[in-house]
């Protein structure tokens, strides 16, 4: 049987340039909650990289698993994750028209990229 390779995502989403040092704070000490729900949830190898002159973020991770839609779920209804959401989210930018915040779900708050 054949190992299951798992699927890449990359994402974009716009920093408020005036956060810029605030988010870096919270992204060099992300909260152990966080970093445990994005493992239990099958997503590997996260990382996000910043362009200052662009003011974009562009995210790049690993699903593992066998079911997005369900892990996605797991992960929204995490309270430490909807406060992280809450606290990052009010740096950025959503890219994606119509997108309220990452807790709104649908439309997605970062844009995914092919």
């Amino acid at each position: 049987r054949l190992k299951y390779q798992g699927r890449r995502f990359a994402q974009i989403v716009k920093l408020k340039p005036e956060f810029e040092e605030k988010y870096k704070e919270c992204h060099a000490n992300v909260w152990p909650e966080v970093l445990k729900q994005i493992k239990d949830c099958n997503i590997e190898d996260y990382s996000i990289f910043y362009d200052p002159d662009s003011h974009i973020l562009f995210a790049s991770f690993k699903y593992i698993g066998y079911d997005w839609a369900g892990d996605m779920e797991k992960m929204a209804e995490n309270p430490k994750v909807q406060e992280w959401w809450r606290m990052t989210d009010s740096y950025q930018e959503s890219l994606v028209e119509g997108a309220k915040s990452s807790l709104a779900g649908s439309p997605p708050w970062w844009k995914g990229l092919q």
